[in-house]
């Protein structure tokens, strides 16, 4: 059996595969929770020792075991996998030099907490999402923002349903944040959902049928790529230079394709890195305008530059529905998103949403509206992107073949290719397949900087890349 390429973002909808392996029968009929990750040694190839600490580090990335759960004595994994004492003993030890787990005499043995100076382990370099932002802590803000929300709302309030677009304060809160990319917003423009995944399955629902044919980008958002299979859309690739869609390239497809939509990501283009300079914006949006057809602009890293270009959506407002969300900018966790629409759709597009997901977490929502309103998120952000740029810097230092703009949270690496090896070395990566819309071709590796914990984690990660492309 081949070792697994283990990349975390194979396909976010089918979990059981998510690590290139599907999870195998439950091993010898343990009763125990806790010996559960055992049904992945037999995914892995090798000595028994390294496949029993290869599953117990796929379990802790997949989440199955987390920080602080205590994990079966070393005979009883003898017992239940079928080797002697020493084998688990070496697997033990193996874990615990990658920081999985740490063990005290006389309490058994736990999954280790990680903490920004861990030094061993994986390095993630698959995960996209901003870096911790510089001199600030998010624990600290969110402690003092829940209670002054909590403190002056009901909870009851809080708690409950709530239908609809979103508050006016809060959509008003999100036509301010995203004002450096759109200019003034009506706040009636304006949806708040949970996330971006969320709002591009709802733009997908609201604006075609089964049986459309929507332009994607040639390597494109996979989320996007299956929302639009399991709608029964047909998926056409197009050519992408150094800046995204190519307009000749386009012109073609409008032409004989006949679209319902146009999707794409001018900043950052995931996962290329690629942006779209101001004249090839305005290539895009006439020829888009000309044909009649909409496009939805996936614009997760608008506001990442310190100098924002404008989004497609400021160039025409009556054609692009404009998704753009805090998990890029701010941290993953808030899940919220903005859907800037044309003018008289907000409230269709809302009832979709209400359709697929009821609502955004109402606690999120106010966070993130306090936090637009105090100032907090724009002193966040600024943190994120003095962080991204550090991370940017290291990388064209230890990478200078990847391709990416000096403020991406993320670089194209083309041409490379995941192998087995890289999970060996220590390294999560994710390829060009993940990514390839129908008939596209190419190789490349995206290199996401922001989810190692600390630069010198990354700097390792990048060291081993490199060596690794080399040979």
């Amino acid at each position: 059996m081949k070792s697994p390429s283990y990349n975390r973002a194979i396909d976010p909808y089918t979990s059981h595969l998510m690590y290139g392996y599907a999870v195998m029968p439950a091993t010898k009929g343990s009763p125990n929770p806790a010996a559960a990750w055992l049904r992945r040694v037999e995914a892995f190839d090798g000595p028994a020792y390294r496949r029993i600490a290869l599953a117990l580090e796929a379990a802790v990335a997949e989440g199955e075991l987390q920080a602080g759960d205590q994990i079966p004595a070393q005979r009883e994994i003898a017992r239940l996998v079928g080797v002697d004492f020493t084998t688990v003993t070496r697997a033990y030890g193996l874990a615990r030099e990658r920081g999985l787990v740490e063990g005290t005499t006389g309490r058994g043995t736990f999954i280790r907490s990680r903490t920004d100076d861990d030094e061993t382990g994986l390095v993630d370099l698959s995960m996209n999402l901003p870096p911790q932002p510089e001199g600030l802590s998010l624990a600290g803000l969110l402690r003092e923002t829940t209670g002054a929300i909590l403190a002056r709302t009901d909870p009851a309030t809080l708690m409950a349903y709530h239908p609809g677009a979103g508050s006016l304060a809060q959509r008003t809160a999100g036509a301010a944040w995203l004002a450096p990319t759109l200019g003034a917003v009506d706040p009636a423009r304006v949806v708040v959902t949970g996330g971006a995944q969320t709002a591009l399955t709802a733009l997908i629902d609201h604006l075609t049928r089964p049986g459309d044919t929507i332009l994607v980008e040639a390597l494109a958002y996979p989320g996007l790529l299956a929302t639009a299979r399991r709608r029964g859309l047909t998926l056409i690739s197009c050519h992408m230079d150094e800046e995204g869609l190519e307009p000749e390239a386009l012109a073609r497809l409008l032409t004989t394709q006949g679209p319902r939509l146009i999707c794409c990501t001018p900043t950052f283009q995931n996962p290329t890195a690629a942006t779209m300079g101001p004249a090839r914006r305005a290539a895009i949006v006439e020829q888009a305008r000309a044909a009649g057809v909409p496009i939805v602009e996936d614009d997760a890293y608008g506001l990442l530059p310190a100098a924002p270009l404008p989004a497609l959506a400021a160039l025409w407002p009556e054609g692009v529905f404009h998704v753009a969300t805090t998990a890029k900018t701010l941290s993953p966790g808030l899940r919220l998103a903005y859907v800037v629409t044309p003018p008289g759709r907000a409230e269709g597009v809302a009832a979709t949403l209400h359709a697929i997901a009821q609502m955004p977490a109402p606690l999120m929502a106010a966070v993130v509206t306090a936090w637009i309103r105090e100032g907090v998120a724009a002193k966040l952000l600024a943190g994120v992107r003095v962080e991204a740029a550090a991370r940017r810097t290291l990388a064209a230092e230890l990478l200078p073949s990847a391709v990416g703009g000096a403020e991406s949270l993320h670089v194209w690496l083309p041409g490379a290719v995941a192998t087995p090896t890289a999970r060996e070395r220590g390294l999560a990566l994710v390829g060009a397949e993940t990514f390839r819309a129908p008939g596209a071709v190419g190789e490349g590796l995206r290199i996401s900087l922001g989810a190692a914990g600390k630069r010198t984690a990354l700097a390792r990660g990048l060291r081993e890349l490199a060596a690794l492309s080399r040979s």
